[in-house]
């Protein structure tokens, strides 16, 4: 499959579109038909070309419409009628079905999904059906909507914010901010990106917070963009205000403002924020699928029809439903009637598609913060431990460490699994390793009514370096990790995480060539789980911990400050899980 670059113009004009649409039609007959001057209609004398187009579920009405008009009005491929059938179809589900060379691409010879960043987030790999951008036929921002009460709270009109900043104040102000799924939707994954790329700008700890912002957006996340509009209060009596099951705001496209202002009847309408650090588009790029199995006259009639879409007539029926052009200029009365006024910033210029290795790092970061996980902590308990860590005030290198992975856990959902092990050398009798909680649901409780949460919570401020304790970290890594084996959970993100202050000090333990090699033969793709090492301190041997690390899929990092666990244990997570290399 063919990755999506990051600039949309680069898309728009390719040597290929140009080649086909003169093959198709000529190069006058195609200018004839943007300008919207050449007559359809006539007979059919040659038949009719069928065509299959499955589009993203909020432009397939319009697109059906003009299917329709095509029908009617006789257009023409090749002296053949055209005769195209639109399919509403999630644009998450289609790229996960061509990525995987599913057999359900021989049902359709067109794709419109609502962002092209569907096209870059499909796997390409060997078994993944070709797709071939060929042009744009419409664009909407993507903003924060917010019920008019709520966004005078907010200053709106007046007041422009950043997407950190917009997020930032809306959670300030209590308002219940809703988006859809950003794993399944591109208006979510998009927002959430430029989000964390607006976090990043003004530094600090990027995940951490960009995980807050997922937290917030989880409490009122809807499947898809049409389930999440449909969170919004449906009029304006108090007790549709009051609900605490409908949002105030959102994060969604203009385009969907727009429809939701002009159609649903007594709900109250929306207002926009445009932040002013940029705002990306929903591009809807059109593309053909599997182009080298198609026939000559489907491939044209393809052609024909994005000819017809980008028509002038193409274009006002699409502004009519609240779509801007391709090239993304404001409709001043879309504008107006989606909720946008002056001094919002409408008339920017939209920012590129956020690259794909970024989109793929965000729906990780969205995944691994509101869906579950399943991680067996390990807490180094030797004698080192109880060194002093400079600058704390005089506190232990295992007490900063104690209060770091309280607040780590902070980040964790009810449904997370979390599990606690600690070792140093001859612990447990001839055991380096004792486990402390057995691994379970944060929000699951003990028959004496205890939660899991609490449980980890004592058991971590009763951790307590074991006096003359030795480092045995190789034989605790091989034994926790068998275990964490076999107790794997299918469909949550399992991973072993190590942290230790030293270098391996038991000389009757397993080499670390012979671990690394144990741990290779362990290790299976099918049932992954990464083992997260963090070394902490000048002391921590991070050459080894990077062997062991890396022989099952997972890193280490390096930390010289206990206090940084909780933010570098986020940055572990979500790069195992997104397969990125840690430092």
């Amino acid at each position: 499959m063919t990755d999506a670059p990051g600039s949309r113009r680069a898309r728009r004009r390719t040597v290929g579109i140009a080649a086909m649409l003169v093959l198709a039609m000529g190069a006058g007959t195609f200018a004839a038909v943007r300008s919207g001057l050449l007559p359809f209609g006539g007979t059919c004398r040659d038949g009719t070309v069928r065509l299959r187009v499955v589009a993203a579920p909020d432009i397939a009405p319009t697109l059906t419409l003009l299917a329709a008009r095509a029908r009617r009005d006789a257009v023409k491929s090749d002296g053949q009628c055209l005769d195209v059938k639109v399919t509403a179809r999630a644009a998450s589900e289609v790229s996960a079905s061509l990525g995987a060379g599913s057999s359900d691409s021989s049902d359709f010879e067109v794709w419109i999904p609502d962002s092209g960043a569907w096209i870059g987030l499909a796997d390409a790999g060997q078994e993944s059906t070709q797709v071939t951008d060929i042009g744009n036929i419409a664009s909407s921002p993507v903003v924060m909507g917010a019920l008019q009460a709520q966004a005078k709270r907010l200053g709106w009109p007046k007041k422009t914010y950043t997407w950190a900043g917009l997020t930032a104040s809306a959670a300030e102000a209590n308002l219940r901010l809703g988006a859809a799924d950003p794993a399944r939707s591109a208006t979510g994954l998009l927002a959430l990106a430029m989000v964390n790329a607006s976090i990043a700008r003004e530094g600090g700890d990027t995940d951490t917070r960009t995980a807050t912002v997922a937290k917030l957006l989880a409490q009122h996340t809807a499947p898809a963009d049409e389930a999440v509009m449909a969170t919004l209060p449906g009029d304006s009596t108090k007790g549709e205000a009051d609900n605490p099951q409908r949002v105030q705001a959102l994060l969604l496209s203009e385009q969907a403002a727009y429809e939701h202002n002009t159609t649903d009847g007594n709900a109250p309408d929306l207002d926009l924020f445009y932040p002013k650090d940029g705002t990306t588009v929903l591009d809807y790029p059109y593309t053909l699928v599997d182009p080298d199995g198609a026939s000559t006259e489907v491939e044209r009639g393809a052609t024909r029809f994005l000819a017809l879409l980008q028509s002038s007539g193409g274009m006002r029926q699409l502004a009519a439903h609240g779509f801007r052009p391709p090239e993304g200029d404001p409709v001043a009365t879309v504008l107006a009637k989606a909720g946008g006024r002056t001094p919002q910033p409408v008339d920017e210029r939209a920012a590129d598609l956020p690259a794909t290795a970024d989109l793929r790092r965000v729906r990780t970061l969205w995944r691994i913060t509101v869906q579950n996980a399943r991680l067996i902590t390990v807490v180094d308990a030797s004698f080192s431990m109880a060194q002093t860590v400079p600058g704390s005030g005089g506190q232990s290198r295992m007490e900063v460490t104690k209060a770091s992975l309280l607040q780590a856990l902070s980040q964790f959902t009810e449904d997370d699994e979390i599990g606690l092990y600690e070792f140093a050398a001859k612990l447990d009798g001839s055991r380096d390793y004792k486990e402390l909680v057995p691994a379970g649901r944060l929000g699951d409780s003990t028959p004496k009514g205890a939660t899991q949460r609490s449980r980890l919570t004592s058991a971590f401020g009763s951790l307590q370096p074991v006096p003359d304790g030795a480092t045995g970290l190789y034989d605790s890594a091989l034994a926790i990790y068998q275990n964490a084996l076999k107790s794997y959970e299918a469909n949550e993100f399992n991973a072993v995480v190590i942290l230790t202050d030293g270098a391996n000090q038991d000389p009757g333990s397993i080499s670390l060539g012979a671990l690394t090699a144990e741990l290779k033969k362990l290790a299976d793709p099918q049932r992954p789980v990464p083992l997260i090492a963090i070394a902490i301190g000048p002391d921590a041997d991070k050459a080894a911990c990077d062997r062991i690390a890396k022989a099952t899929g997972g890193a280490a990092y390096r930390v010289n400050d206990p206090a940084e666990i909780h933010a570098v244990l986020l940055k572990a997570v979500v790069a195992a899980a997104s397969g990125a290399t840690a430092s």
